[in-house]
């Protein structure tokens, strides 16, 4: 019997609890450049990214993992361009093709909102984050070395992109 495929839909305000609880459980140096998260927690949404910014995916009427996608500036000269600005998956759906299906969720949201190029800034220590992007056409286009300090140890920032 085969599993259960997720659902992607754009997120809802509704969603907000939901994506908030799995942005806290899903955090890890890995990934993150800020402290982990402490009481009282912002809300999710906020005025630069509210609920059409975000695509989410659902498993048996709970998310499990969201993408989000935006400007990478305020400026006209490069709003042709966005960027994948989070991504986050549950524990329970890894494995699932959930990251992959997100990725490519947000590729065709910047490809129907006429961009021309999709990029994102993944930590170099993100080995799984980076070989997802990299099979789904993304490249190196860019390293800062050393740029964040976490836990200790220097971690590079890689940026990727590719073309529409």
């Amino acid at each position: 019997m085969s599993q259960p495929q997720p659902r992607i839909r754009f997120a809802a305000q509704d969603d907000e609890d939901a994506l908030g609880r799995l942005d806290r459980a899903t955090w890890s140096p890995l990934h993150a450049v800020l402290p982990a998260p402490r009481p009282p927690y912002p809300p999710f949404f906020s005025d630069r990214f509210g609920p059409r910014d975000h695509i989410v995916a659902e498993l048996d009427g709970a998310l499990v993992g969201y993408v989000r996608v935006g400007y990478p500036t305020g400026l006209v000269a490069n709003a042709h361009v966005r960027q994948i600005q989070g991504l986050a998956v549950a524990d329970a759906a890894r494995g699932r093709g959930v990251g992959r299906m997100l990725v490519r969720a947000a590729v065709g949201l910047a490809r129907r909102q006429g961009a021309r190029r999709i990029t994102l800034r993944v930590l170099g220590h993100n080995a799984p984050a980076r070989a997802l992007y990299a099979s789904e056409g993304f490249v190196v286009e860019g390293v800062l070395p050393e740029e964040f300090l976490l836990e200790g140890g220097y971690v590079d920032d890689v940026f990727m992109g590719r073309a529409l």
